[in-house]
């Protein structure tokens, strides 16, 4: 069986027990790189200031090598807060508003992509098998074959790929879609997001659709294909149960006070959709008095970005948020809002989930959205929560039995709320064994087999 060689921006390297981070796509890559033996390449996350970085570092946990790079002071600014994060970030999640394009930035995203080409070409066997992980390393595939690699390279792409009118905004995006026809394959979360890139290549007259996801541009032929990425269903379920018996997750049972509980959790990002959710909150509550008392809204925010000054700045606008709801509706005895700015951790959070009766899952746009899909497999299946689901989250292809809303609509999501706090138990059953049989079925193993086997099949 041939090597696998993962590159991602970031590389989760076990500690010194040698377990790796919790996390669905930590565990399924390393489970695949276990079996196969392989390399996981990726930016240390450090800075080496002005100097160039030193070799790179190699741990090595059983058949698995971490290499890990550090990038220089500018490196960082060019290629991660500058291009990725400011162009194609806000691009590919449909925000014109937000790009800020640079001709120095794209050419410091696309030197540092060289410069882990050239690092990771020492390592390479003829043989390797090479996947290489989103929207930060798109022309990796491209400066290897300059370099002469025939290897097999497979890319997937974690966030959203938007329409044409979208991408053509980008002064360099057809230099983005030659470098991702220099893959094999070409991995998008959704149907819709493959059909964007497919659509935007024929309609640019720089591609042809040969059927059966195979796509002849730039003078090769490739293929695309759809993954929806998943989670470790069985693992994070147990995580579930365990969790009662959590100190932390007793007290928050605890302090709620027998109230019913709605969970957000998200990372603090604008495409997250938390201003608007917060204002459903607020409307809900207001529409329906019976429930003022009797609820409890937990969102559980961790910084990001904090460099970017347009994550800075919604930081502030979503904790004044909060405080004015707060301010407005809360009394002596009553808070409605739980505002937490830090992350927590993922057996804490499974009880918390378990705990709630109703999720609420609404990005403004989601290549997939993890957190849906664990709050359906944290619930107790004899009472389980309901799982209030943006239709622009790529969840909402798979997961049937949520209540799905358009975020924009301030009211459809607060009644959404209502209907959720006020569903029968029959009704509440059917819907989640229906998005739990489909998440035991397609948990992030299989997605990850199913990427795999496509890339290497001749």
């Amino acid at each position: 069986m041939s090597r696998l060689i993962v590159v991602s921006n970031r590389v989760t390297v076990p500690d010194k027990s040698g377990a790796a981070p919790a996390g669905g796509l930590a565990v399924a890559l390393k489970a695949a790189l276990g079996e196969r033996g392989g390399i996981w390449m990726g930016w240390s996350g450090k800075s080496s200031g002005d100097r160039e970085p030193e070799a790179l570092s190699l741990q090595t946990h059983g058949n698995i090598t971490y290499a890990l790079t550090d990038l220089t002071d500018t490196d960082v600014e060019e290629y991660y807060h500058g291009f990725a994060n400011r162009v194609l970030w806000p691009i590919c999640h449909y925000r014109l508003d937000l790009a800020e394009y640079g001709r120095k930035e794209m050419a410091g995203y696309f030197r540092v992509n060289r410069f882990f080409a050239q690092r990771l070409a020492p390592m390479l066997k003829e043989d390797d098998v090479i996947w290489v992980h989103d929207y930060h390393m798109i022309p990796l595939a491209a400066e290897l074959r300059q370099m002469g690699f025939k290897n097999r390279i497979g890319f997937f792409l974690h966030i959203p790929w938007p329409p044409a009118d979208v991408l053509f905004t980008m002064p360099v995006h057809e230099e983005i879609m030659r470098g991702l026809s220099r893959y094999d394959l070409v991995g998008f979360q959704t149907d819709h997001d493959l059909a964007n890139f497919e659509g935007g290549l024929v309609r640019e007259g720089i591609a042809e659709s040969l059927g059966d996801g195979r796509i002849s541009s730039f003078g090769r032929t490739f293929r695309g294909g759809f993954y929806p990425i998943s989670i470790e269903t069985a693992a994070f379920a147990d995580y579930a149960r365990r969790a009662a018996n959590n100190a932390l997750v007793r007290r928050a049972r605890q302090s709620i006070e027998g109230r019913d509980l709605i969970i957000g959790v998200d990372r603090l990002d604008y495409s997250k959709g938390i201003t608007q959710r917060i204002d459903a909150f607020e409307r809900f509550i207001r529409a329906n008095p019976a429930h003022q008392h009797r609820v409890t809204y937990l969102q559980i925010t961790p910084k990001s970005r904090s460099e970017v000054p347009e994550y800075e700045q919604m930081q502030r606008t979503v904790a004044e948020q909060a405080g004015r709801v707060n301010g407005a509706i809360s009394a002596v005895d009553w808070v409605p809002i739980r505002y937490i700015n830090r992350s927590i951790s993922r057996p804490v959070l499974a009880g918390l989930y378990r705990m709630a009766k109703v999720g609420l899952v609404t990005p403004l746009r989601d290549g997939m959205n993890l957190v849906a899909k664990e709050y359906v497999a944290a619930q107790d299946p004899e009472n389980p929560g309901v799982l209030v689901l943006s239709r622009f989250a790529g969840a909402a292809r798979e997961l049937t039995g949520a209540l799905l809303v358009n975020p924009y609509d301030i009211e459809g999501t607060a009644h959404a709320i209502a209907r959720g706090l006020n569903m029968p138990l029959e009704e509440r059953q059917a819907r989640w064994k229906r998005m739990m049989d489909h998440l035991l079925e397609h948990d992030v193993m299989r997605w990850c087999d199913d990427f795999l086997k496509d890339l290497t099949a001749p």
